[in-house]
Formats: C-alpha cells, sequence, structure tokens
C-alpha cells in the first residue's frame, strides 16, 4: 500500500473515531458520555455534535484560570505524552481538523507559500490565547474564559457553532458580532487553506505550535542517513510543510507526513519509531 493512501486511511479512521455519533447532528445534541472527560490528541471541537472527546486546547483553557490541579496535570501530561511519542506526527495523522484542511486544499486554485514570518504567530497565539487571557481574564466567580475557542477558533466554528445554529431556532436569535468576527475568521481560514497547504495548522494552530515544541525530543521522528544522502534536494522540493529535512530533521513545522521518504531516490530518509541515532550528524537550522 503506498504511504501517501495509508496516511489518508489513518486520518479517515482517526476523523470516525473522534466523531462517531454522527445521528447527533440531526437534533443538535451533544454528547455527554464517559469519553467526554477524555482529550482528543488533534484539534476537534468539544461542542461539535459528533464528537466523542474533548478537546485539548479547549481543556487547556477551561483548567488554566481554575483551581482544579487535578485536571491541569491531566491536560497537560496527556499533551506532553502524545507530544513525546509522536511531536506532531498527531497533527500530520490523528487530527481531524488536520484532514479538513488538506481536503480543502485540493480544491483548484493557484497554490501558494506562506512566509515564513507567519510560522512563528501560531506561538503567539498559543502564549497570549491559551495562557495568558484565561488566567488575566475573569469573569465574577474568578473563572477565566476560554480566549481561542470564545474569540478565533475555526475549527470550533465549523464543526459546533454552524450545525448547532442550524439545529436550534433559539441560537439563530442570539447571534451577535461575535459570531459574526468567527464567520469572518473561518472564511479567512478556509481561503487561506485553499490557497496554503494547511494554512492553519502552520499560521494559527496552537496546538500544533505545541506539539511541534516537541519535535525534538518525541520518539515517533525522522532519520536521514547521511551516508546515503546524495543532497539532491527532492526531499526538500516536495516537502509541502517547507522543511529541509537533511537540515532540519526535527524542524517544529514537520508533520512527519513521510513524503520526504518516499520521494528520496537513495532511501535515505526513514520516519518511525526512533531506533538508536535517529538524528543525522548534520546540525538541524
Amino acid at each position: 500500500m503506498k504511504h501517501s493512501i495509508k496516511r489518508k486511511l489513518v486520518q479517515v479512521a482517526a476523523f470516525g473515531y473522534s466523531n462517531p455519533y454522527l445521528m447527533n447532528f440531526k437534533g443538535g445534541k451533544l454528547y455527554q458520555g464517559k469519553w467526554k472527560q477524555f482529550c482528543n490528541p488533534g484539534l476537534n471541537c468539544y461542542s461539535c455534535p459528533a464528537a466523542a472527546f474533548a478537546c485539548p486546547i479547549g481543556a487547556l483553557q477551561a483548567v488554566n484560570g481554575s483551581a482544579n490541579f487535578k485536571l491541569s496535570f491531566y491536560v497537560v501530561g496527556i499533551l506532553l505524552a502524545f507530544g513525546v511519542l509522536l511531536g506532531r506526527a498527531v497533527c500530520g495523522w490523528l487530527c481531524p481538523f488536520g484532514l479538513l484542511q488538506e481536503l480543502i486544499h485540493k480544491i483548484p486554485s493557484p497554490k501558494l507559500k506562506l512566509k515564513k514570518a507567519f510560522l512563528y504567530l501560531k506561538y503567539v497565539v498559543l502564549v497570549v490565547f491559551v495562557i495568558v487571557l484565561p488566567i488575566a481574564v475573569t469573569d465574577y466567580m474568578g473563572m477565566g474564559k476560554p480566549a481561542f475557542c470564545q474569540y478565533i477558533c475555526p475549527a470550533g466554528t465549523l464543526e459546533g457553532g454552524v450545525p448547532l445554529l442550524l439545529s436550534h431556532q433559539a441560537l439563530r436569535q442570539t447571534i451577535g458580532s461575535l459570531f459574526t468576527l468567527k464567520v469572518a475568521i473561518l472564511i479567512g481560514t478556509v481561503i487561506g487553506c485553499v490557497l496554503v497547504y494547511r494554512f492553519f495548522c502552520k499560521a494559527l494552530c496552537p496546538l500544533g505550535a505545541i506539539y511541534g515544541l516537541l519535535n525534538k525530543i518525541s520518539i515517533y521522528g525522522l532519520k536521514v542517513d547521511e551516508h546515503k544522502c546524495i543532497n539532491c534536494g527532492k526531499c526538500r522540493q516536495i516537502c509541502r510543510m517547507e522543511v529541509d529535512p537533511v537540515r532540519a530533521t526535527d524542524s517544529a513545522e514537520c508533520i512527519r507526513c513521510g513524503e520526504c521518504a518516499k520521494a528520496c531516490p537513495e532511501g535515505a530518509i526513514c520516519v518511525g519509531f526512533a531506533a538508536e541515532g535517529r538524528k543525522s550528524e548534520r546540525q538541524p537550522l
């Protein structure tokens, strides 16, 4: 089986496993069973009627301003566990919104590359909207607001907000400027994903920022055999995340999709769970 087909099948299976309650869309109900206390490894809205699990970013915001340390440690622990084990392979293989971005990108249009300055924006989103604002901006009960979910998250608007509004007339009557802003962000994200491969993943996703920081220590990673590498540049040319796999094996942008390994004419690149000496002797940029 071709590697790209295998990855797509895993992505579809992960999407289905994350959203098994499709019949809930009909009535606009949310699954509230025991599985909702567990976090999905990828970005998938808690308020999506079909969702079986909580969103890790939503859960992280929910506990940032609270004193529930047990839950806080659980959320941070689950993110660290997935990050140390898989790094951004979660983004490339298991994230439901990542799959949606790839499908949107197939819409015929001119395809662009994102300027590197935008790659750092997701770290700003992580720090400001996921960490600082939920702690600094609180309500009368002292509880922090989930700023990323409330003001930005296009996955939440697409998977949760729009389906619930279509199902509940009472909710449609409460639409205000905030939802208009979120729809505008969703439209901008969709346009961005049409033009740029995984636009949201590259520029705005705080979950991708967390996993990217853990790429350097993740067990699942990328290995380059320097003795086989002929510096042909084919791996760099095919990488849609705009990474040079030879010079930056542990790049925070690498989603471990394996396309570079498939393109290498010498078989110098492999992607998988780390064997001893996974990293190339070359120094990453």
